[in-house]
């Protein structure tokens, strides 16, 4: 079976990308291939972050690999949290509860609760090659939490086609629409026959 390298440690994210790709390819996590580096994302982007991490793991293992951005995009808000949208209570750390609750916080006062998850897939081939895939769910911003599947911000997030949020649909039903799932769709069929 093929393997790719999944440029992150968030088992979140990597039992999401596991489960949308299925028995296609195996998916390796920074763990598993020995890099317990904290990587940097200093870029003012998600087309940035997820470059600046791919990069970092195939200049050191050599190996084809993947990484993603994500960013919830509030309409709002300016587009934020955006690429700020793990850190967005705390600078300084992810604190998931304290990011929606300063979002719903925010949003208290407006009847404008449209918002996007937009998630950016840098890739990078065994010949160095790079190509970005982008995924984009649009929706709205639930007023409080509802549904018990899912992390971070799928209790209040609810994509436009269903009008229940992420937690409140369940895991296989988010993977089939997500914007994670969007833009891994993307790079398989960049990638082909290779997947199978």
């Amino acid at each position: 079976m093929k393997e790719i390298v999944f440029a992150t440690n968030n088992a979140h994210k990597l039992q999401e990308i596991r489960a949308i790709l299925g028995s296609r390819i195996a998916v390796r996590s920074l763990e598993e291939i020995g890099c317990h580096d904290d990587i940097p994302e200093t870029s003012p982007t998600l087309e940035g972050n997820a470059l600046q991490k791919a990069r970092y793991v195939f200049e050191r293992f050599r190996t084809p690999c993947f990484a993603d951005d994500t960013g919830l995009e509030v309409r709002a808000l300016g587009g934020a949290p955006g690429v700020h949208t793990a850190r967005y209570a705390y600078p300084d750390r992810q604190d998931t509860e304290a990011n929606t609750d300063r979002l719903l916080r925010e949003l208290a006062q407006t009847n404008d609760r449209c918002a996007r998850f937009r998630t950016v897939i840098a890739y990078i081939g065994a010949d160095g090659g790079e190509r970005l895939f982008e995924g984009v769910v649009d929706g709205h911003i639930a007023t409080e939490r509802r549904g018990t599947d899912g992390f971070g911000y799928d209790p209040v997030f609810a994509p436009g086609e269903t009008g229940l949020t992420f937690a409140e649909m369940g895991v296989e039903a988010k993977n089939r629409i997500s914007h994670r799932a969007r833009a891994v769709q993307k790079l398989c069929a960049f990638l082909g026959s290779t997947l199978g």
